[in-house]
């Protein structure tokens, strides 16, 4: 599964990076993951990304991509809109695209989720 997220570089500087994980992931109640809460993203002290989901944790590792790839975002044109933009009226068959981000990067978690225990007696 490979989901794109924002990543902010120390100097401000915003980038999209993909996020590999190896397998699946599934709603409780069979929803659509999309705008649902998937879990936490940190890094450690060593700049370790890792990866919190319910009660399982996986570490991964940052990685260039090979080639780099574009986010696009497709647009129908309405016909009968009274302002159409230019790059509508200039494309015969109405249907358009805009660069939202280019991706370089993923964080790849290839390991086996871990799940995350509680010591007795703790208090957490």
């Amino acid at each position: 599964m490979k989901i794109p997220i924002q990543f902010s570089h120390k100097d401000g500087e915003k980038e999209w990076v993909m996020l590999e994980l190896q397998g699946d992931l599934e709603c409780r109640n069979n929803e659509a993951l999309a705008q649902n809460f998937m879990g936490d993203l940190h890094y450690n002290d060593e700049g370790v990304p890792v990866l919190i989901i319910g009660h399982h944790i996986m570490y991964g590792k940052m990685i260039n991509l090979d080639l780099p790839f574009a986010v696009l975002d497709k647009s129908e044109c309405e016909v009968n809109s009274q302002q159409l933009s230019e790059d509508c009226r200039n494309n015969t068959n109405r249907t358009s695209y805009k660069v939202i981000a280019i991706v370089r990067k993923k964080l790849l978690f290839k390991t086996r989720p871990k799940p995350i225990v509680a010591l007795a007696g703790s208090t957490a």
